[in-house]
């Protein structure tokens, strides 16, 4: 009853369609996309306050909105390019590109009512800058790293792995190694795996190698800068004896999709087919003959494993050129799908009606 209740309370808060999009959006039959937030360059990754409040980084500007309805406020500002967002025993946990910082908010919510470091045990910048954070079914505070290059072997064990820590900041474990730039990630509803999305090497070609969707068990070696996909060996590295010893991708997605936010569809709003689906953003290539992604696509798991990926939503390509680079997804309150878009500086909102 309560959720119910949120749920209307939810969509009670918004105008009842924002503006529609700039161009059409190809979606399945029974599913509709609005404009939710505009005039946002830059946003990225995106979390629900405790209160079910939409929040979203834009890491160029330094800064993290809060959405009262579909205001923006200023929540938290002048950090050091923020980008992966998560709350945890009601305060939110902020991955800088070198640290996580921990933001608790005064009474009503809207502002920071004090900062302090978690940990520093993070390398900063690099080719790939972007954190990512969450906290596990086990506790823990999780963190994603990129690589510092496209492939080459890193002097920094702390790269291209996804990282524990005590939600403390204390005692950091390399939880996942070998993965190029594992920008998003999540947990499996009902299996509580992680899993995560991960961005494969250039200049290999158009259509090599794939990114991929791996299942990250604690000590796992996915393979990166010596192999990729099916423990394939990197024809520049040459290392197949590693390559027999790393975990492989559990599905791979078309080479240069930049495939980054993930999330699990967990609502009620939607088909109950959808149940458990990934939801995965491609924002594009950028060194693909052919450009490919800018587009959600859907991730169909049977029994708990990906089995296949198909469009969701489509067409932030169009004629020759991106209008639209879609960031992350989340699941909001009521059901619906949030998808950010830094290109285009706008968020949507897709949701089902029949």
């Amino acid at each position: 009853m309560f959720k119910r209740l949120f749920g209307m309370l939810f969509l009670a808060s918004f105008p009842a369609l924002g503006a529609t999009t700039p161009y059409p959006i190809k979606l399945p039959k029974g599913f509709q996309i609005e404009v939710f937030a505009d005039r946002l360059p830059g946003v990225r990754f995106m979390t629900l306050s405790p209160g079910g409040e939409l929040m979203v980084s834009r890491p160029s500007a330094g800064e993290i909105l809060l959405f009262r309805g579909r205001k923006p406020l200023v929540f938290a500002e002048g950090l050091n390019r923020p980008h992966g967002l998560a709350w945890h025993q009601g305060s939110l946990y902020v991955a800088n590109t070198g640290s996580v910082v921990k933001l608790t908010p005064n009474k009503d919510g809207s502002k920071v009512l004090s900062k302090s470091t978690v940990t520093g045990d993070i390398p900063a910048g690099g080719m790939h800058w972007t954190r990512t954070i969450g906290f596990g079914p086990d506790g823990g505070m999780f963190v994603s790293v990129g690589s510092d290059c496209n492939a080459c072997v890193e002097s920094d064990p702390r790269r291209a792995a996804i990282l524990r820590f005590r939600p403390d900041g204390q005692d950091r474990q390399i939880y996942g190694k070998g993965l190029r730039n594992a920008v998003g990630f999540a947990w499996h509803p009902e299996t509580k795996e992680l899993w995560a999305t991960e961005n494969g090497r250039d200049e290999l070609g158009d259509d090599l190698p794939p990114d991929e969707l791996n299942l990250v068990r604690e000590g796992g070696d996915y393979g990166w800068p010596s192999c990729y996909g099916k423990k394939i060996p990197d024809p520049s590295l040459k290392a197949p004896a590693h390559c027999a010893r790393t975990i492989p991708s559990a599905l791979d997605f078309q080479a240069h999709s930049a495939a980054l936010g993930i999330a699990f569809y967990t609502g009620k709003q939607f088909p109950s087919e959808y149940k458990n689906d990934a939801f995965v953003a491609f924002h594009g290539s950028w060194n693909r003959t052919v450009p490919t992604g800018y587009k959600v696509v859907r991730v169909r798991f049977e029994n708990g494993k990906p089995v296949r990926y198909e469009d969701f939503a489509t067409g932030w390509w169009r004629n020759g050129a991106a209008w639209g680079r879609p960031v992350d997804v989340l699941v909001s309150p009521d059901g619906s799908l949030f998808v950010s878009d830094d290109k285009g500086g706008r968020i949507y909102r897709i949701f089902h009606r029949e």
